[in-house]
């Protein structure tokens, strides 16, 4: 797969309610070159009773372009215990199906706890570093990732960041600012297209980065974004193509900057998690290799 360009790769949400196997069959009848797997279905597989070697047996001749997620990577304290207990499963994973990265998100990745301190100024919820002022934000969350990439290169990974639109970290300056001061060569950033457009980014200013920081391109979509705190629950509830997201101009924002490499088609539409999953993926299918070709 690293030598191929263009990769289509189905992702764990398409088909939310199905199995691993599931997931691989969709994929192989399908004509998709690879999985996006949310770690939640190797898990599953395993805690049924499957060995480590059934998995990969499982999955031996599946690419997978990457699994997710590891979640509020700037927490402190006995919460960076628990962050570092998960990457290292995480990664063992990883390292078990073959994957080349993990993805790391900014947090708290509870939007209530944004929502519950922007109106009082604490929450109930973790609320990760809400409040502190961004140097100190970007000093903590770089310092994790720093040594979040040291652990995950000791198992041959790279880690693709994806700044949640209503963290407070949440631009692609801010991830560009966060991957620099990091100062590590395996932290790379995944492209959004809901998370850029609901931070304000624009198809302008994906189209300016460097090809060599984008690991991966979630193509979605959304409905209409007035401003404030963005709900990615209500927001992401719409059949990716028929939100308000110009998806051919994403599209080429992201290929003038020369990336090729993998393209997922992550899905939040409850709708179509309830349908037919061959028949949502490969209407996904079709809208991914009409806009990457």
């Amino acid at each position: 797969m690293a030598t191929q360009n263009n990769v289509l790769a189905l992702h764990s949400t398409v088909a939310k309610h199905s199995t691993l196997a599931m997931d691989i069959d969709i994929a192989r009848t399908l004509g998709f070159d690879a999985l996006e797997i949310n770690s939640g279905k190797l898990e599953a597989y395993l805690q049924a009773g499957y060995t480590e070697s059934e998995l990969q047996a499982l999955l031996n001749d599946v690419p997978v372009t990457g699994i997710g997620y590891l979640r509020d990577i700037e927490r402190q304290g006995d919460e960076r215990d628990d962050l570092f207990k998960e990457a290292r499963r995480l990664f063992e994973l990883a390292n078990l199906v073959g994957a080349k990265g993990v993805q790391v998100l900014t947090g708290p990745i509870n939007v209530q706890a944004v929502i519950d301190f922007q109106a009082t100024g604490k929450s109930l919820h973790y609320s990760g570093l809400l409040g502190l002022d961004q140097a100190e934000q970007y000093a903590r969350t770089a310092s994790n990732l720093a040594e979040l990439a040291d652990v995950a290169r000791q198992y041959g990974l790279l880690l693709y960041l994806e700044a949640l639109s209503w963290t407070p970290l949440n631009t692609l300056d801010h991830q560009l600012q966060l991957i620099e001061r990091t100062g590590r060569s395996n932290v790379k950033m995944v492209i959004d297209y809901w998370h850029c457009f609901t931070s304000g980014v624009t198809p302008a200013d994906v189209a300016r980065l460097d090809k060599d920081v984008i690991y991966g391109v979630h193509i979605c979509d959304s409905l209409a974004f007035e401003g404030g705190i963005p709900n990615e629950e209500v927001l992401r509830d719409v059949p990716t193509g028929s939100g308000v997201l110009d998806l051919v101009e994403w599209t080429a924002a992201v290929k003038a900057t020369g990336y090729a490499g993998w393209w997922s088609c992550e899905l939040f539409c409850k709708k179509q998690q309830q349908q037919n999953s061959y028949a949502v993926a490969q209407q996904l299918k079709t809208l991914l290799t009409g806009l990457v070709g």
